[in-house]
């Protein structure tokens, strides 16, 4: 924005310097001398050049406002200290959409959404993204209150696809999971914290045929990405593989508990994983000081511009 600026702050002063001005045909008049030396024609043109001027500064520094509001400033140059750093946070769904389990998980977060100030938050199901990392609360909020309703009418989490040759894996899930973070192959300057709600795993006993991921590689890749895996487990499957991810990422491992699963939740959300390294610079957009200038400055601009005009 800084460049867009100073090429269209210099276009303007060319196009004015290098436009013929209305009334400058070189016409020579008689006697100007004389007029010119007069104490009132020196006057006016005094007062004209001063409120000229005045009126150049200001509109040059109202331009310069609204570039610099353009640019969306995160901070003052008396404030330069980087703010705490945000939250990511992605639902992890391996578990049905009718499950009580995966009402009362998503209702948490449809409640909580709307309290949130900086976080982002969103959610995926074991074959779809459905609803991306946002801030946007109120479409978060009502995105997972349609998912939590219980009924026949509540939207699908997972899309029907079936395959020959594959089956899925809750590491797949955890991996689809893992690649809605932003640059989620590196740390990011946000804290990140996964939370699953499903079964210790998704396919039945002896159900032999191909996966696309590993245990020990998501939990390599959600370590490399700075990502904590905190996991809710349903009841009936075996929780060992995904118990192991959460202790390795530093996350929190529960069973799923109709009475409890708010405390649950709340206990994952309070020991958020720690931030990244120090000096990432996460402040909010912060335009009010840039934008009270400019208003400023166009208010005097409208009381000198008459003044030219005289």
């Amino acid at each position: 924005m800084a460049a867009v600026g100073v090429g269209a702050l210099i276009l303007a002063i060319a196009v004015a310097v290098l436009l013929p001005k209305p009334g400058d045909d070189g016409l020579p008049l008689a006697n100007t001398g004389r007029l010119t030396a007069l104490p009132e024609y020196r006057a006016v043109v005094r007062r004209r050049t001063r409120a000229a001027v005045v009126a150049l500064t200001l509109s040059v520094l109202l331009f310069t406002t609204v570039v610099v509001a353009t640019a969306r400033p995160s901070g003052t140059f008396w404030d330069t200290d980087a703010s705490e750093p945000r939250d990511d946070i992605m639902l992890c769904v391996g578990a049905p959409a009718g499950d009580e389990a995966t009402s009362r998980f998503l209702g948490y977060f449809a409640r909580q959404a709307t309290t949130y100030g900086s976080e982002r938050i969103g959610l995926t199901s074991a074959n779809r993204r459905l609803v991306p990392l946002t801030r946007d609360y109120q479409f978060a909020a009502g995105r997972l209150a349609e998912f939590s309703r219980g009924g026949p009418a509540v939207p699908q989490l997972t899309a029907p696809v079936e395959y020959d040759d594959y089956a899925p894996t809750v590491a797949d899930v955890l991996a689809l999971c893992l690649t809605g973070f932003p640059g989620f192959r590196e740390p990011g300057d946000t804290r990140r914290s996964l939370i699953y709600l499903g079964p210790g795993t998704l396919r039945t006993p002896g159900d032999d045929r191909r996966s696309l991921f590993t245990d020990a590689q998501v939990t390599e890749m959600a370590r490399h990405a700075g990502v904590q895996i905190n996991a809710v487990a349903t009841a009936g499957r075996d929780t060992g593989a995904l118990s192991t991810a959460t202790e390795a990422t530093g996350g929190r491992f529960f069973r799923f508990d109709a009475a409890e699963v708010e405390g649950q939740l709340d206990a994952i959300r309070a020991e958020a994983p720690a931030g990244p390294s120090q000096g990432l610079d996460t402040r909010k957009d912060s335009p009010v000081v840039v934008l009270v200038a400019a208003l400023a400055l166009a208010a005097l601009l409208g009381v000198a511009l008459p003044a030219v005009r005289r």
